[in-house]
């Protein structure tokens, strides 16, 4: 597997299955895509997502009507508790060309990482479901660690304008950004006053 990150506005994603798990990807997903979620039953925490569901008994349906299901989906999920049923829903994912993620039974051929996301980054993270913990971990870590970091790509954005104007080097103009990436006073005058630190950047680096 490789990561990618795509955007699936207007996409259709077809969950399947409506209880926890089912809820979980529907808001994994519900920002990004069309979402439909398919199942007998649906979880509370499926309230006041921006979905659209479907009752339906999964286990009943005959694989022609799991095809009519998927027909101009992108990507499908399946979350339901029999991983026999989903593996089925995989097989016929692979069949009509539907991305799959399988929550339960063999793997498919897409993974849902954790997410770390800022107002100017995104970072996925995945143990390719070994350890789910891990992953939310790392979440953790990155989030407590770097808080400012959304700041600091801020004030790289203003730098680097800058440096275009005054510094026609590009190895040079990394040079200096790197260099205000690595200064610890940078990043502590970031947590208090995002001027402070934009000054002391131009006076270090662009003064120098």
């Amino acid at each position: 597997m490789i990561p990618l990150m795509l955007d699936l506005a207007g996409r259709r994603v077809l969950i399947f299955g409506g209880g926890d798990v089912g809820a979980r990807k529907a808001a994994y997903f519900e920002h990004e895509a069309e979402v439909t979620v398919i199942s007998r039953s649906f979880s509370p925490d499926l309230e006041g997502l921006a979905i659209r569901r479907l009752e339906a008994d999964i286990s009943t349906l005959a694989d022609e009507g799991l095809r009519g299901l998927l027909q101009g989906a992108f990507l499908a999920v399946a979350a339901t508790s029999d991983p026999g049923l989903n593996d089925r829903i995989g097989g016929i994912c692979a069949e009509t060309g539907v991305l799959f993620n399988n929550a339960a039974g063999e793997p498919g051929d897409v993974t849902i990482p954790s997410v770390v996301r800022g107002r100017n980054y995104l970072v996925a993270i995945s143990t390719r479901g070994k350890s789910p913990a891990v992953s939310r971990y790392l979440r953790m870590k990155l989030e407590a660690e770097h808080a400012d970091l959304d700041l600091m790509i801020d004030l790289q954005e203003e730098m680097r304008s800058m440096l275009k104007e005054v510094e026609p080097a590009q190895e040079k103009r990394s040079r200096i950004l790197w260099s205000i990436l690595r200064d610890e006073e940078v990043w502590a005058a970031l947590a208090a006053d995002y001027g402070r630190a934009r000054t002391l950047a131009i006076e270090r680096y662009l003064h120098a």
